[in-house]
């Protein structure tokens, strides 16, 4: 198979729309590993602006200094999190990821303290209960990624108090995935394990791969994504 390379904007989008259609975990692991070099300028090429938004949700939620926080990045991926996360004053920052090429990259940014090899959803988080101050995965919920099952474990690892930030993409080739990750995520908070705080539908998420992608009425070619931010019910 091609190396996945950086190239035109079409051939991002190309390599990218090809990436959604791959559901064996596997698979999407091995892709993961050939484009862990050149993800960051392809998604950059794409727009992708997911990091950046759950990052400021999470931020005007999050109470006292950043600095204080101990924060978990789940499937970190290259460090686009980290980077935005370092940037409001976040310093101690521990990542996951299930590529070990993607936690090369993640590696080489030096902006986390701690990076673990975890596979989400086959595993458990190498954590304890109760560890962090917020939690955050943003851009692996989609279909053969991190299933919706694997969503109890990023609240077991929260404080009680702490928040959790989840992102997905709303374009119509994941909105069965979509509909899934919302009855998990209602499903908890009516066992009143957590509170949800934010629901934030953003228009302009990242640059469609493809015309079909494209909601109705959406503008520049963009498709749209949706932030969660919940909090973890303290102990009685």
């Amino acid at each position: 198979m091609a190396q996945e390379k950086g190239g035109n904007l079409s051939e991002v989008q190309a390599r990218i729309g090809a990436s959604h259609n791959i559901k064996d975990l596997d698979r999407k692991l091995q892709f993961y590993g050939r484009w862990a070099p050149d993800y960051d300028q392809d998604v950059a090429a794409l727009q992708y602006r997911a990091p950046r938004l759950a990052v400021d949700c999470l931020t005007q939620a999050l109470p006292g200094p950043p600095h204080d926080a101990l924060i978990l990045d789940v499937a970190c991926g290259t460090g686009l999190v980290a980077a935005e996360l370092q940037a409001r004053g976040f310093l101690q920052l521990h990542g996951v990821d299930g590529s070990p090429e993607m936690l090369e990259q993640a590696q080489a940014c030096g902006l986390y303290q701690h990076l673990s090899l975890c596979i989400l959803g086959q595993e458990p988080l190498p954590s304890p209960e109760g560890t962090f101050d917020a939690v955050l995965i943003v851009g692996a919920l989609s279909d053969g990624q991190v299933p919706c099952s694997a969503i109890p474990e990023l609240l077991r690892v929260a404080k009680p108090g702490g928040l959790v930030c989840l992102t997905t993409r709303t374009n119509p080739s994941n909105l069965q995935y979509k509909e899934a990750l919302e009855a998990t995520l209602d499903k908890l908070e009516q066992a009143g394990a957590w509170k949800r705080l934010v629901a934030q539908t953003v228009d302009q998420w990242e640059l469609a791969t493809s015309p079909l992608e494209v909601a109705p009425g959406a503008k520049d070619g963009f498709i749209s994504g949706i932030i969660y931010l919940y909090q973890k019910q303290r102990s009685p």
